[in-house]
This record gives C-alpha cells, structure tokens and sequence, in this order.
C-alpha cells in the first residue's frame, strides 16, 4: 500500500527537525569547547603576567642581597676552620708555580717534610684569613643597587658572584693580606719557605724561585673563596631547599 503523500511530508520533516536539533547541539557543544579553550588561554596568560610581576624591582633586589649574604656567609665560613682550604681539593693552596716545577726536584733531595710543612702553613693562614670576609661582602652588598639586582638576576648563573668579585676584591685583599702575613710569621712559613727556597736556588742549574709568600697566598685564598660562593649561588638559583627565606622564595621561584 503506498504511503500517503501527507505522511511522507510529515516524516522527511520530523527528520529535518532531528538534524536541526543535532547540528544544533553541536554547534553549542563546539561553541562551549572554543571558548573555553579561548579562557583557558586567557588565564594561562593572566598567570604568565603574575608570575613575572609577582615582585618588585624593590623585593628583588631585598632578595639579592639576601642572596648574595648568604652565599658569602657559607663561602667564608667554609674556608675559616681547620682544613677549610687544605683538605678542599677544589680550592686547596699549591705551592707557587714556580716552585711546583721544583718539588719534585725537592722532595728527590730530602726537602719533602719541608714541602708538606709549606702547603700546610700556607693553607692555614688563608683559613685564618676567612674570617674577614664576611664584612667586606656586607659592605659590598649594601652598596648594590637595585639596577644591580635586576640585571644579575636575569643574568648568568655566577652573576652574583661576579658582582661581588668586582666590588669586593680590592676590600678582600686589604683585610687578608695582613693576616696571612702575620699567620705565616707566626709559623715561621716565611722563614722556613725561604729558606727551602734558598736552599733548592743553590742547586747549579735550577732556575730560582721566588720566596716570597704572602701576596701569593692571599690572591689564591681569594680565588678560593669566591669558587664556593659561586657554588652557593648556583644552589640557590637552581634549588629551592637552599632558598631560606619566603623572600628568596617568591623571586627566585
């Protein structure tokens, strides 16, 4: 029996409808989809922009200088104890260059108590010195600015380190200078390392050494100390257990 005309009419409409309602509710569903695509990247922007203003120029340089006090505290008291120098590899005092080349010829000619007496004395008085250093960086640090602070946080990993290194180099060798002079009298170090050197300069043929100790000792007890500074830096740039305070927290995160 064929299917009335009105009918057919009736069904190919209802079935339109369907289709209408069901593009419909598509074109819902996607518009729902795009726009929350369209807020999730709105906060995630919004959040961007937090994270880079999160603090101040004036907060980020308070954070610096706790920074730069804390990495130059641990640095100097690492160095000022027994075997601070001497038994850290990574900064231990050899003997000058000159009379490296002739240790070997030393100890060969029975001067090697001699030699080990030297690096101990010379170590030591650069550990006697550490305990200068703390002043002179917290002179240093104060006279940062905030302009200071900005450009070494968006700088190297040893920003901080290289900053103190031009402020307080000059002030460092100032205060270590007499110290390790008097630390290597105190010793005898001055005496005896003279004379060993006074003794191997008699070999015919050697090239002679310098016997003069001091300046030596304290430029390496300086470069010394800033190799553990940088270390601390870097710990507190890239580690957030080593940030110990909420300020070094919030700008260092």
């Amino acid at each position: 029996m064929p299917i009335p005309k009105w009918m057919f009419c009736y069904k190919l409409y209802f079935y339109n409808m369907k289709l209408i309602i069901l593009v419909f509710c598509l074109l819902v569903q996607v518009g729902i989809n795009a726009q929350n695509l369209m807020d999730l990247k709105k906060n995630v922007q919004q959040k961007i922009q937090q994270q880079a203003g999160s603090f101040s120029e004036d907060e980020a340089a308070a954070a610096l200088r706790q920074a730069l006090s804390q990495g130059a505290t641990l640095g100097a008291e690492a160095v000022h104890k027994t075997d601070g120098y001497f038994k850290n590899l990574k900064i231990k005092i050899p003997l000058p260059a000159d009379a490296q080349q002739a240790e070997t010829k030393m100890r060969n000619i029975g001067l090697g108590a001699n030699v080990d007496e030297a690096l101990l004395n010379i170590n030591r008085a650069a550990e006697q010195a550490g305990a200068a250093a703390k002043d002179v960086f917290v002179q240093a640090i104060q006279g940062m600015t905030v302009k200071d602070a900005i450009s070494i946080i968006k700088g190297a990993s040893d920003a901080g380190t290289q900053f103190l290194k031009q402020n307080a180099s000059n002030g460092l060798y100032t205060q270590f200078k007499p110290i390790i002079e008097d630390a290597l009298q105190q010793v005898g170090a001055t005496k005896h390392y003279a004379a060993l050197a006074t003794q191997y300069n008699r070999i015919p043929g050697v090239s002679k050494i310098n016997p003069d100790l001091a300046d030596y000792t304290t430029q390496k007890a300086i470069a010394g100390l800033f190799i553990l500074i940088a270390e601390e830096e870097l710990k507190i740039r890239n580690n957030p257990a080593a940030r110990s305070t909420e300020l070094l927290k919030k700008v260092f995160q």
